[in-house]
C-alpha cells in the first residue's frame, strides 16, 4: 500500500503520456494510491467470475495508461496504471457499515463518521483471460461531506498477457464502462534516447569488414565470442529478408542496396528486437555488381484491340534509375523515336529469387521490323543492349528441320542395331512362314532323343537343336550331354535341366518314334505291375530299373506332373515322320501333351517354344 495524499495524486497526473512514448517510473511492485477522504487502502487479486458486492461506490471514469517501471538500475518493465474516479453515496452505505465490522460498541461514534467500501477493476489483453484487482478502503464521512467524488490509482507491474504493441481493455466490474489502451511498440520505445535499460531493446551490434584478399565481407558481432545471432539479408530496405547462416558474404553478391537484419533468439524461440543496417549504401565499390547482374528479356504481344506491342522485362539486384527504348536492329540499332520510357522506382516488384524487376510495353510498334530494346542505367558510362526477340516463324521452321534430322538419325541408328543383331532376318523369316514368332526370348529347351535311335533320327534331333539355338533359345540336347549324364546319372541330370527351366522358362521336348511308343507302353505296363505288387506285398519283380536312361526318367516325371495337372506346361512331343499316325495311337501316359509333326509344323512348334499359341493367319 502507498500513502495517500493529494500531493502524490498530482505527481501521478503528470506521468500520463502519449500513445507512442513511455516515461520512466520508480514503482517496483503492485500498489494503490487513494485520494483524500479514503484511508486504509489495500489491493488484492480478484477472479473475474465472482459476483460483485453491493456497496456505495459508483465508478464514473477510467483512465488507463502504461509506463516503464525501473528501480535500482534493474531492467525496465511495463506497468499498467489505472486511474479511477468514483462517486460514494453514504446513504446507501448505512446497511453495509455493519457488514464491515462496526459491531464493536466502543467504536460506535467512529462508525457513524467512517464506513468501509471497495471497487474492482479488470483488464484483458486478447487472447489472455481477464485479470482483476479489488481495492478495499475506509471512507471518512467528514471529508466526504465536502467532496463526494474521490480518485484511486492502481499500479500493476508486468501485467500478465500484456506486451509491447498489445491492446488492453480496462473496465470496472459490474459496470458497462469500457476503456481501451494500446501499449507502444517496441521500436517506438527503443528509439527514445533515454531508453537503454529494457532488455528487449538490446540488439546485437553488427560490424562489416571488407576483406579484398579473400573476396568476401566478414560479419562481426560486438561482444560475441562463440554464439552468433540470427541474420537475414535483404536487397532494398523493403525487400524480402532471406535467412543467412554464415559469417561471410561473397564480394560478388554484395550491392549498395543490401541490408542486414540481426536479432537474438533464446532457447524458447523468443526473439529480441531486430537491428537494421545497410552498411554499403554509400560504397561505389559494389555498384558494378548491380550492373553485371542486369538482365533484360523482350517479346512480341498483342493489346486488347489486337494491335501489336513489344513487352520488355528488366531485372536487377537493386532498383535502378534510367531509360529504356526500342530500336531497329541495324549496325548501330537506331532508336525508334517516341517510345522512350523511364525506369521509375515506384513500379518495381521483387520476384521469388530476390531480384527486383520492372515490366513495360511499347504499344503500336511495327513487329515486322524485329525491334530490339536498349537500356541506359544511371551511373553507367555505356548503354546495355540491344536485347532482341527471336522471329517465331523462322524459329518454327528451324525446329521442324531439327526434328526431321533427329528422326533420320534415329532411324539409321535403329536399323544398324537391328541388322547387327540379325533381328530383321529373323522377322522376315517368321513372316514368310505364315506369321510372327516372339524372337529374342531366352527360354530354355531340353531336347530328349528316343531310345535306340538310328542315324537319321539322331541327325534330325541335332538339327532341331541347332535351329532352336539359332532362334535365340538356350538349348540342351541329351546327345550333347553324355558326359554329364554318366557323371550325374540320367535322373539327376534331368532334374538339373528342370531347375534351369524353372528359372528361365521353357519346355522339355521329347522326340517320338514307333520304338519310343513301344517303350512307353512297356514302361507303363511294368510300372502298373510294380504298384500292384506293392499293394499285395509281394516284393519287386526282377526287372531292369525304369531309370536306365534319360528317356525312361522323363516318363517318371511326366507321370508325376500329370497327377498334379501340369504335364502339358513342361512337356511337348515332336515326330520327324510326316506320314506317321502316332497322334492317333498315343499311350495314355502321353495323352494331353501337344504333338508337332516336323518339318510341316515347324512354325507352330517355334511359337509354342516361345510361350505363345500359334494361330494360323487366314488370308
Amino acid at each position: 500500500m502507498l500513502h495517500t495524499g493529494w500531493t502524490i495524486w498530482c505527481v501521478l497526473l503528470t506521468l500520463h503520456i502519449s500513445a507512442c512514448h513511455l516515461e520512466i517510473s520508480g514503482y517496483d511492485s503492485d500498489g494503490v494510491i487513494c485520494s483524500e477522504g479514503l484511508s486504509n487502502c489495500t489491493m488484492k487479486d480478484e477472479t473475474p467470475f465472482n459476483v460483485p458486492e453491493e456497496n456505495a461506490v459508483v465508478v464514473q471514469n477510467l483512465t488507463p495508461y502504461f509506463k516503464l517501471c525501473c528501480r535500482d538500475r534493474a531492467p525496465c518493465v511495463l506497468c499498467l496504471i489505472i486511474e479511477t474516479e468514483i462517486n460514494i453515496h453514504p446513504g446507501e452505505a448505512q446497511e453495509d457499515a455493519g457488514h464491515f465490522g462496526n459491531g464493536e460498541e466502543d467504536d460506535g461514534e467512529e462508525t457513524e463518521r467512517n464506513f468501509k467500501a471497495s471497487v474492482t477493476v479488470c483488464y484483458c489483453a486478447a487472447p489472455a483471460m481477464s485479470m482483476c484487482k479489488k481495492v478495499e478502503f475506509t471512507v471518512n464521512r467528514a471529508a466526504l461531506s465536502h467532496e463526494k467524488q474521490s480518485k484511486i490509482s492502481v499500479v500493476i507491474i508486468e501485467p500478465p498477457g500484456v506486451s509491447f504493441s498489445s491492446r488492453v481493455i480496462v473496465y470496472p466490474k459490474a459496470s458497462p464502462l469500457r476503456q481501451e489502451v494500446s501499449v507502444p511498440s517496441l521500436d517506438d520505445v527503443c528509439t527514445q534516447e533515454q531508453q537503454e535499460r529494457p532488455d528487449e531493446c538490446h540488439v546485437p551490434k553488427l560490424i562489416s569488414v571488407i576483406n579484398k584478399e579473400m573476396n568476401r565481407v566478414e560479419l562481426q558481432f560486438d561482444g560475441r565470442n562463440k554464439s552468433f545471432p540470427s541474420v537475414c539479408i535483404q536487397y532494398e530496405k523493403n525487400g524480402r529478408c532471406q535467412g543467412w547462416n554464415r559469417t561471410t558474404i561473397p564480394l560478388y553478391s554484395v550491392t549498395p542496396c543490401i541490408c542486414l537484419q540481426v536479432w537474438d533468439e533464446d532457447e524458447d524461440g523468443q526473439r529480441s528486437r531486430r537491428s537494421h543496417s545497410c552498411p554499403f549504401t554509400d560504397t561505389d565499390l559494389f555498384q558494378r555488381n548491380v550492373w553485371q547482374n542486369v538482365s533484360v528479356s523482350v517479346g512480341p504481344g498483342q493489346m486488347n484491340n489486337l494491335r501489336p506491342m513489344l513487352w520488355w522485362n528488366l531485372s536487377a539486384p537493386c532498383r535502378l534509375e534510367g531509360e529504356v527504348w526500342p530500336c531497329k536492329k541495324e549496325s548501330s540499332c537506331r532508336e525508334m523515336k517516341g517510345f522512350r520510357q523511364q525506369l521509375s522506382n515506384g513500379t518495381w516488384k521483387q520476384n521469388s529469387k530476390g531480384q527486383w524487376k520492372k515490366t513495360g510495353v511499347f504499344e503500336e510498334i511495327n513487329l515486322k521490323l524485329s525491334p530490339c530494346v536498349m537500356v541506359k542505367v544511371k551511373g553507367m558510362d555505356r548503354e546495355l543492349g540491344p536485347f532482341c526477340f527471336e522471329n517465331t516463324d523462322r524459329w518454327h521452321w528451324s525446329l521442324l528441320i531439327v526434328g526431321i534430322m533427329l528422326l533420320l538419325c534415329l532411324t539409321v541408328f535403329i536399323s544398324s542395331y537391328l541388322l547387327r543383331h540379325d533381328f530383321v532376318k529373323k522377322w522376315v523369316w517368321s513372316w514368310h512362314h505364315g506369321g510372327f514368332v516372339q524372337i529374342g526370348m531366352k527360354c530354355h529347351v531340353v531336347l530328349l532323343s528316343p531310345p535306340d535311335v538310328d542315324d537319321s533320327v539322331s541327325e534330325s534331333v541335332c538339327r532341331l537343336g541347332s535351329q532352336l539355338s539359332n532362334q535365340g533359345f538356350s538349348v540342351s540336347v541329351d546327345q550333347w550331354s553324355r558326359k554329364e549324364q554318366c557323371t550325374l546319372g540320367p535322373l539327376p541330370w534331368l532334374y538339373s535341366q528342370l531347375l534351369e527351366l524353372k528359372s528361365l522358362g521353357g519346355r522339355v521336348v521329347i522326340v517320338l518314334t514307333h520304338k519310343a511308343l513301344e517303350r512307353v507302353k512297356t514302361w507303363t505296363h511294368q510300372n502298373q505291375g510294380v504298384i500292384k505288387m506293392k499293394r499285395e506285398d509281394m516284393g519287386f519283380p526282377q526287372k531292369s530299373s525304369p531309370y536306365s536312361d534319360v528317356f525312361t526318367a522323363s516318363l517318371c516325371l511326366i507321370q508325376s506332373d500329370k497327377q498334379l495337372g501340369r504335364a502339358a506346361e513342361r512337356f511337348v512331343l515332336v515326330t520327324f515322320d510326316p506320314n506317321s499316325s502316332i497322334d492317333r495311337s498315343l499311350p495314355e501316359l502321353l495323352q494331353g501333351l501337344r504333338l508337332f509333326q516336323l518339318p510341316s509344323q515347324t512354325q507352330a512348334f517355334l511359337g509354342e517354344m516361345a510361350g505363345i499359341r500359334w494361330m494360323e493367319v487366314k488370308v
